[in-house]
């Protein structure tokens, strides 16, 4: 399993992440990206990747959003399965063994972990969780899933599909692009319950409003405007 750490200005808790996943019971690579970090965050990982905790380091001259760090770490991603995992501890990668089973079984191309399934998380914004159903909702709409969390970060995918897909979203878009393109191309969906630590604005949270009102732009344009190309399942 390839996951892929998008980074920026995470140096409080960079190695701290990349040691939760290195004591998940899996054999993973760890490709880090340091998307224009100007906190120190490109020392540590130096630090990382001479000591063999991570495996690859990318970056970015200058910040160009989470999407276009996960489009760097999936081009140089050789596991057969491709996760990202946020590196700001909102997310526990003890559970990746259990969402991976369903791709293991031959059952699914692509597993969500949901937040909204019943799994332990922090109380925090009411605006938020809104915000996310109505997101879920208009991304179902055009897309005929049934999911509960499309704003997930815990999104497994078989690298053979997520290597074909054209994804282009630089910013937080890239959670209903994605989610647009494996419905297009006819992948089987699994959605299974994750706990989720949420940070604070105060503690580092970066997105915003205006992120959850791109993302209703961009599940439009995503949906109505597909590219063409044979990254289709026939």
């Amino acid at each position: 399993m390839s996951v892929v750490v998008p980074i920026y200005n995470e140096v409080s808790t960079i190695e701290r992440v990349v040691e939760r996943v290195r004591s998940v019971p899996l054999t993973v690579e760890i490709i880090a990206v340091d998307d224009g970090s100007r906190d120190g965050s490109g020392a540590v990982l130096d630090k990382l990747y001479e000591t063999g905790r991570v495996d690859r380091v990318e970056r970015h001259a200058q910040n160009r959003g989470k999407g276009a760090a996960i489009r760097s770490g999936i081009a140089c991603a050789t596991g057969d399965v491709i996760v990202v995992q946020d590196a700001d501890l909102e997310y526990d990668p003890v559970e990746l063994p259990t969402l991976l089973e369903p791709i293991q079984a031959g059952k699914a191309d692509a597993v969500y972990g949901s937040r909204f399934q019943g799994g332990p998380h922090r109380v925090l914004y009411f605006w938020h969780s809104v915000g996310n159903q109505v997101i879920t909702l208009l991304s179902n709409m055009f897309t005929n899933l049934n999911l509960t969390d499309v704003e997930t970060c815990y999104k497994l995918v078989r690298a053979d599909f997520m290597k074909r897909l054209p994804l282009t979203a630089d910013r937080f878009g890239f959670e209903v692009e994605v989610t647009a393109r494996l419905a297009q191309a006819g992948a089987r969906m699994w959605e299974l319950p994750i706990s989720y630590s949420g940070r604070t604005y105060a503690e580092g949270k970066k997105i915003t409003w205006r992120d959850g009102v791109a993302a209703l732009v961009h599940i439009v344009r995503y949906n109505v405007f597909p590219p063409a190309g044979a990254w289709r399942a026939p």
